[in-house]
């Protein structure tokens, strides 16, 4: 019953460009691309217990390194994407190595030394000509592939939509075979992992490289969909820690409610602000964040596998 709810819920997705304008489907588009990136976040911090508040470099990584292949070296964006990941995975797998031994806080603060620096980087004038710098890179829309009977805007939700899918399901599966197993027992018992023969390093590290992998496709996605990239800063990172524990933060499904909350909240946000007559859209946020995660600690994952418990105690 559960894959066939999901199989209806990817089907009525899809039908999404026929019906939506636009300015809707570049924001249901944008919502897809926060899915990723939660998701791999999800697998780090939920089932593996690093917190990170520097995926926010990861995401402008994916984001340039897809950019860069596409604008100088002529590659497609479909080819483009899973190299961007690839060169993330390794990445995160490497910065991660010398780190696994940090914990809780000290990794938070490695983490978000990275994010802090990153966008330095990238404006950096020895590769500004590469990167814009401070403005940026433009992209040029691509041809649709396939000869597809669709404008660019379609094809990229559709694209966005199937990587989703399908790194939903790569997910899925590795956390419910044996390296899901692992990165559970590393969260909740370290000690008795390592006694048991787990590689705690290994595994860490794998874990923190996967998630910096699903969130530099979401970087690349985005920039596609933009059309442009620039270095994303420190509130990008925040906001998918915010997303994560919103969404639900040990849950896969987590993502994507944590995707849309991070898109309707600042929306929610400036018309809480402008409504009551203050610019403060930041403190709005902050407000409706905190009465969020005090009144769902679970997220809203947790409150929607209690609702049918609720409604059979009440029936």
């Amino acid at each position: 019953m559960k894959r066939a709810g999901l199989a209806v819920l990817l089907v009525a997705a899809a039908a999404v460009p026929a019906l939506a304008s636009d300015f809707q489907l570049f924001k249901f588009t944008i919502v897809l691309v926060y899915a990723i990136a939660l998701l791999g976040l999800n697998i780090l911090t939920g089932y593996n217990g690093q917190i990170s508040l520097g995926h926010g470099a990861f995401y402008t990584l994916g984001a340039y390194a897809a950019a860069l292949l596409i604008a100088y070296c002529a590659i497609p964006h479909w080819i483009a994407l899973p190299i961007a990941g690839a060169v993330c995975l390794v990445a995160g797998f490497i910065f991660a190595l010398p780190l696994v031994r940090l914990q809780g806080t000290h990794l938070a603060l490695v983490t978000f030394a990275l994010a802090m620096v990153t966008p330095q980087f990238a404006n950096y004038k020895g590769i500004e000509r590469w990167t814009g710098g401070s403005q940026g890179l433009a992209l040029d829309a691509p041809q649709v592939p396939f000869g597809l009977p669709l404008s660019y805007d379609q094809w990229i939700f559709l694209l966005t939509l199937f990587v989703l899918a399908l790194l939903f399901i790569l997910a899925s599966n590795l956390l419910g075979g044996r390296i899901g197993r692992a990165l559970i027992a590393i969260r909740d018992q370290p000690i008795a992992a390592e006694a048991m023969g787990i590689d705690a390093t290994l595994y860490k590290s794998l874990a923190f490289g996967i998630s910096a992998m699903y969130t530099g496709i979401a970087g690349a996605l985005s920039g596609m969909a933009l059309l442009y990239v620039a270095p994303a800063g420190i509130f990008v990172s925040l906001s998918f820690l915010v997303g994560s524990a919103v969404g639900g933060i040990a849950t896969l499904s987590g993502a994507i409610y944590g995707a849309l909350f991070l898109q309707l909240i600042l929306l929610a946000a400036g018309t809480i602000a402008e409504s009551v007559k203050t610019p403060a859209v930041l403190a709005v946020y902050g407000v409706v964040v905190i009465a969020f995660l005090h009144l769902l600690p679970g997220g809203i994952a947790g409150l929607v596998a209690r609702f049918p418990r609720w409604t059979r105690r009440r029936a």
